[in-house]
């Protein structure tokens, strides 16, 4: 079964065709500012990379011209479009609408009607499922939400202490994101380490970050809140933040709440603390030549991922593994440095040498006496929602 997965923005393409007899990676490429005068599109398949630049409408355009890539008789991977047995998508937030699911109209009017959770992801998200419904009718889509891997969560650490309706009647609680990522996580390093009772600390770090709790490969507890602005600070986000400081910033700036609400998610986070950047290498170039806002920044980030290992490890009642993925889990040495640092009491004994720049593949950074061991497994988000997405179309989601 070939299962194309795809990555969406709101002007952007990005795609990987698996063919899941073997879980091999076939084909991937992007197409970048959909909906311009000129779309950047790129293809890798095998041995051959092209880049063009074409005018691109909107999303099911952009498909389209994937498809054509994917079919071209000279260069292409497919036969014809009909070895596609469906398309995947890392949808992020439907609510009580989680797991994996076949697109429909249910879904996509939860999603349009949670467009304000999401902001960034439901809309492009919605859009262009609705354009490929109608482009390719013949093609199955599926959806493998982000909330889905944290549904084992406990009551007890998903309520918020709000009114017992709000939890039962307006969905109000923690739901938890990067789900496919932290479930990866989880098989992954039960597989590298030949245990299925681990206690493990999934960190993904990257413009977009959570930390997550799992036991026996089952999460527990995620970092992210009720939207994907809660928990950890993000590149451009403000993370956990007291909504008591809204009105107080309202009064202040006469900002509108919905104008208060745009720069918590768009000025806030690593960007809005240092004024410089929300992009941590940038920050760590910054900060080694002494800027003083980039370091504060970076300090933030280090404290606020220390605190949910630290929260975790207590919840966990001790932890076999720490792993790091993402961008900035692979390659920031200062990151996991400092994430990792005066953790002695715990079990977990850093090896410089093993943790020294930036990590390529899959990597245990601890001494071989660590108790607690700390890895970098590069995580791969596509390939669990082809899963998904075969098991749906076979229905066994």
């Amino acid at each position: 079964m070939k299962v194309l997965v795809a990555n969406l923005g709101s002007t952007s393409f990005k795609y990987r065709l698996f063919d899941l007899s073997t879980e091999s990676q076939l084909a991937r490429g992007g197409i970048d500012r959909i909906g311009q005068a000129s779309s950047a599109c790129t293809v890798e398949i095998g041995s051959h990379r092209a880049e063009t630049q074409q005018n691109i409408p909107d999303h099911a355009a952009a498909v389209g011209i994937c498809l054509q890539q994917l079919t071209d008789p000279q260069h292409g991977c497919l036969k014809s479009v009909d070895e596609v047995a469906g398309i995947g998508f890392k949808a992020v937030f439907a609510g009580s609408l989680s797991g994996v699911r076949i697109v429909n109209e249910e879904l996509l009017a939860k999603m349009e009607a949670l467009s304000d959770i999401a902001p960034a992801h439901n809309p492009p998200y919605v859009r262009a499922m609705r354009q490929l419904q109608q482009a390719f009718p013949q093609i199955p889509l599926v959806a493998a939400l982000e909330t889905g891997f944290h549904e084992t969560i406990p009551f007890e650490h998903r309520a918020y202490a709000v009114p017992y309706e709000w939890y039962t009647q307006h969905e109000i609680r923690r739901w938890g994101f990067h789900g496919a990522s932290h479930r990866f996580i989880a098989g992954r390093i039960a597989e590298i380490t030949g245990r299925s009772d681990l206690k493990v600390i999934s960190c993904h770090l990257g413009g977009s970050a959570s930390v997550c709790a799992i036991r026996n490969g089952q999460s527990i507890a995620a970092s992210m809140g009720m939207s994907p602005q809660g928990g950890l600070p993000n590149n451009n986000r403000v993370g956990d933040f007291d909504a008591y400081a809204i009105p107080v910033i309202m009064k202040a700036t006469g900002m509108t709440f919905e104008q208060v609400l745009t720069e918590m998610s768009s000025k806030g986070g690593l960007l809005g603390i240092s004024g410089l950047s929300g992009d941590c290498r940038d920050l760590e170039e910054a900060a080694a030549k002494g800027h003083d806002r980039a370091e504060k920044a970076l300090k933030l980030f280090e404290a606020s991922i220390r605190f949910y290992v630290g929260a975790y490890m207590a919840l966990l009642g001790g932890t076999d593994v720490i792993v790091f993925t993402g961008g900035i889990g692979e390659n920031s040495e200062r990151i996991r440095t400092n994430v990792c640092r005066e953790m002695e009491w715990s079990g977990l004994e850093i090896c410089p040498q093993r943790n020294s720049g930036r990590v390529r593949g899959e990597a245990r950074l601890t001494k071989d006496e660590s108790r607690v061991q700390v890895w970098v497994v590069p995580t791969n988000e596509e390939l669990v929602v082809a899963r998904q997405t075969a098991g749906a179309i076979q229905g066994k989601a």
